[in-house]
């Protein structure tokens, strides 16, 4: 598997200022009922989204009556200069004064509506947010290993995002484009229907401009979206691993895909923007036309007193804000569509398959010994393939029990069982004879302490990180731990110590060291039994040997699980289990399987050979 992780990208924002063309959106598979499941997150909110409604209403409306009151003051002042009388300067500044009235409240009811609608799209976005969380917590680890962490980060922010804007901007401008386009068609006819009906003529044009521009470009803003996610996908996979590149000396090579995805890129990117961008002008060609037509027909209308100048002037500004609002629609609509997506995917993650739930009054070991029984055990990933088959262990307290076997042989499934991070076929596992199932899922895992291959340290201090088991550890009893693992030293050896703080990948130290560190970290747990799943695999030889010592001291007394390869590390173990295809198909201890001479006499004798050779 490559370093490359699946992102969804957000699509640009609509060209042209939100009157252009903007990317097609992504069509939700069920949108009516994604909708409506939409719905109930906004019903607690319905006093404040009806006063988003009553704000968008009236701010619409001051705006739009605003042009025709400036009309009579254009045809007072008209009739003043062509009757060479004086001006009525009193009624125009009344005029004035009631424009600057009109606007003043009209943007404080804007205003009321961005603020009240943006607490509650936060709102909103906040609790979905916050339920998508939980639910991650709950769900089973096959849900992780099944999808890329990617896919998974971009339902929790890319989506989430997606909905917070459209909540935030696309329903209040949906709001205000409707009663625009309402409120300016009443304005017209109020002034002239004649001329409303040229107007309103020039509608179908624009539609059909609008739809035959959008058809053209999707293919190319679909390309566009594509050679985006290629050309991120591989910067994010040189830059990840761009040690091997540079060591292979693919630089080149690596910059010559560079150059063709992002050639494709600009290719698709331009000729999207470019015919996008058409719509503008066009729709500017347009609604000259119709501008044209309209002083026409206004102009006769005016000779015949059927108007007054002024209403002219207003039915021109009128028609022009006709245009903008129908625009705006078209947008909101794709940017809607998209939103529904997004909920869409948000909704599936909601309605994954949970852990199975525990029952109210779950079983608790107080002070577990670490006895552990396999019984009949069947389990496989899928339905119709079985990985591990009528498997029966028996582990007493104390034991140490190495697990070893070929790659795909079940070894770590069987630990994933063990905790139950993956539920049964048939049988059942128990720990001091209580099935683990009877248990709650934080009691039975708070009696392992785990070592994985792969390591896993958090954006924080070392400390922190060693006590991360256990959050009541003291500082001398953090330290003692880093001691037994032999990590001590090259903490000391650090800047800040114990303080230093590890970044998000932890790449400010070694693999080496950061699984010291982890070791530490199991040491300071105190778990009656543990889990190390190839636990000392990132050390040197030298290394090795002193963590072998410690783990030897940290495992008396205690069940221990340990998954080897390299088995010089397991001659000591007080029983072996040797795993085929999901089978235990020898068991014993490291001297009695040598002498069978059979599946782990083959494998020993092969490593050692091995290890002579490199000698």
């Amino acid at each position: 598997m490559s370093g490359r992780t699946e992102r969804r990208h957000p699509g640009p924002r609509p060209f042209g200022g939100g009157h252009g063309m903007g990317m097609p959106a992504e069509k939700a598979k069920d949108f009516k009922g994604t909708l409506k499941r939409l719905i109930p997150y906004l019903k607690p909110h319905k006093v404040k989204l009806t006063i988003v409604l009553i704000a968008a209403i009236l701010s619409t409306v001051f705006s739009i009556v605003s042009p025709k009151i400036m009309g009579k003051a254009t045809t007072k002042l008209f009739e003043g200069i062509i009757g060479k009388a004086a001006i009525d300067f009193h009624y125009v500044g009344i005029i004035l004064l009631e424009l600057i009235g009109l606007y003043v409240f009209s943007s404080l009811f804007s205003y009321l509506q961005q603020y009240v609608m943006a607490g509650v799209s936060q709102t909103t976005v906040y609790n979905m947010r916050k339920e998508v969380y939980s639910k991650l917590n709950r769900l089973p680890i096959k849900y992780f290993d099944s999808r890329t962490h990617g896919e998974i980060l971009s339902r929790v922010t890319n989506d989430m995002d997606n909905i917070s804007n459209t909540l935030q901007q696309s329903l209040a401008q949906l709001i205000t484009s409707v009663v625009t386009i309402i409120g300016v068609i009443v304005m017209m006819l109020t002034i002239s229907p004649l001329m409303t009906l040229v107007v309103i003529l020039t509608l179908p044009l624009s539609v059909l401009v609008t739809s035959l521009i959008a058809k053209r470009s999707q293919k190319y803003f679909k390309g566009q979206q594509k050679e985006l996610g290629e050309l991120n996908g591989h910067v994010e996979e040189m830059y990840t691993g761009h040690k091997v590149v540079k060591a292979f000396g693919h630089e080149h090579k690596s910059l010559q895909k560079f150059n063709g995805i992002n050639e494709r890129l600009y290719e698709s990117g331009w000729r999207a923007q470019f015919i996008s961008g058409m719509i503008m002008p066009l729709m500017s060609f347009i609604g000259n036309i119709g501008y044209v037509i309209v002083s026409v027909v206004g102009g006769v209308l005016v000779t015949r007193r059927a108007i007054e100048i002024g209403d002219i002037q207003a039915f021109i500004q009128y028609a022009r804000q006709f245009t903008m609002p129908i625009t705006q629609l078209a947008n909101i609509a794709n940017m809607i569509q998209s939103t529904i997506a997004s909920a869409e995917r948000v909704f599936e993650l909601l309605d994954e398959e949970e852990e199975v739930p525990e029952a109210e009054h779950m079983k608790v070991i107080q002070n577990p010994k670490g006895d552990v029984q396999f019984q009949n055990v069947s389990f496989g990933y899928k339905e119709d393939a079985t990985l591990i088959d009528n498997m029966n262990i028996d582990v007493r307290q104390g034991q140490t029990v190495a697990i070893v076997g070929p790659t795909g042989a079940g070894k770590t499934t069987l630990v994933n069982l063990l905790m139950r991070f993956y539920e049964l076929n048939s049988g059942k596992i128990t720990i001091d004879g209580v099935d683990i199932t009877e248990l709650s899922r934080a009691n039975l895992r708070s009696m392992f302490g785990m070592v994985l291959q792969d390591t896993w340290l958090f954006n924080g201090t070392i400390r922190d990180n060693i006590a991360y088991g256990r959050e009541d550890a003291t500082e001398e009893e953090v330290v003692k731990a880093a001691e037994a693992a032999h990590a001590d030293h090259f903490i000391r050896t650090l800047p800040d110590g114990y303080n230093t703080i590890l970044n998000e990948e932890a790449s400010n130290i070694s693999q080496g060291q950061k699984q010291l560190l982890t070791i530490a970290r199991a040491i300071l747990a105190d778990p009656p039994i543990l889990i190390l799943d190839e636990a000392t695999s990132s050390v040197d030889t030298r290394t090795e040997l002193y963590i072998q010592k410690a783990m030897n001291t940290l495992m008396e007394g205690r069940t221990s699980f340990v998954i080897a390869h390299r088995l010089s590390t397991i001659r000591d173990s007080d029983l072996i289990l040797v795993m085929n295809k999901g089978s235990i198909i020898e068991k014993g201890t490291h001297e009695e399987l040598l002498a069978k001479g059979g599946f782990y006499a083959e494998l020993y004798n092969s490593q050692f050979s091995e290890e002579k050779e490199v000698v």
